[in-house]
């Protein structure tokens, strides 16, 4: 099922023993447009750094209702290596994080998620090492040019082979194997504009120093594509 993600924003998340927080954001891969993490608004609880959540924790998305189960204890949670807040995510800080929790590390392997296309709900491991909490360093950049935040990509410009066309309202993903399958864009006019939706194998490129996603598609293509259709639980068709 394809989930529209601006609609989970707010949604409550919840561990297996109590709140947990609520959806904060999402990290995409910007080149396999995979969703690696479920940013959480924890409140006053764990201040101070990011909490990011698998979808190894989740598993598939399509839970109903408004509170997203995870796989996870607060404790474990709390326990887990933290990433200072506002800093990038690093390679470092991911092999200390799936090293934590003995999940398969998604960039090893052919698939998707390293070894399979879609994210496994599996009992995490005992902690292996001592978390720590990522603050930068030589490496805290590393890797981390790929993943990027939904929040911020929504309201790049599209532009077309032949000019500017819209903005970025929301992104389309597939609940099973959490990739982006289409960019919601908004053209014309900011509130009386068509939202259509514009397959991700379409984008030749994301310019985050000019906040625009490049479209391998002319203006007049994409006023033709299908409008959004949005069912109650946020699917389209």
């Amino acid at each position: 099922m394809i989930r529209s993600l601006k609609q989970l924003y707010g949604d409550q998340l919840g561990a297996s023993d109590g709140k947990l927080g609520e959806v904060l954001d999402f990290y995409f891969d910007d080149r396999s447009w995979a969703v690696r993490y479920v940013v959480a608004d924890t409140g006053t609880w764990l201040t101070g750094r990011q909490v990011l959540l698998s979808p190894h924790a989740l598993g598939n998305l399509y839970q109903p209702g408004k509170l997203l189960m995870v796989n996870l204890t607060r404790q474990q949670i709390e326990d887990s290596p933290g990433l200072a807040a506002h800093q990038p995510v690093s390679r470092q800080f991911e092999e200390s994080y799936y090293d934590y929790y003995g999940w398969p590390n998604y960039w090893q392997g052919d698939g998707l998620w390293g070894t399979n296309g879609f994210p496994t709900v599996v009992n995490p491991f005992s902690a292996r090492k001592v978390p720590t909490v990522i603050t930068g360093g030589a490496h805290a950049g590393h890797h981390a040019a790929h993943l990027r935040s939904t929040l911020a990509v929504a309201g790049y410009h599209i532009k077309a082979t032949d000019g500017l066309i819209g903005h970025v309202s929301d992104f389309m993903m597939d609940d099973k194997s959490w990739t982006i399958q289409q960019l919601v864009v908004k053209t014309g006019h900011r509130l009386s504009g068509r939202d259509v939706r514009i397959p991700t194998h379409k984008v030749e490129r994301i310019s985050y120093e000019d906040s625009t996603v490049f479209v391998n598609l002319t203006v007049a293509a994409i006023e033709t594509l299908p409008t959004l259709a949005l069912d109650a639980v946020g699917a389209a068709a």
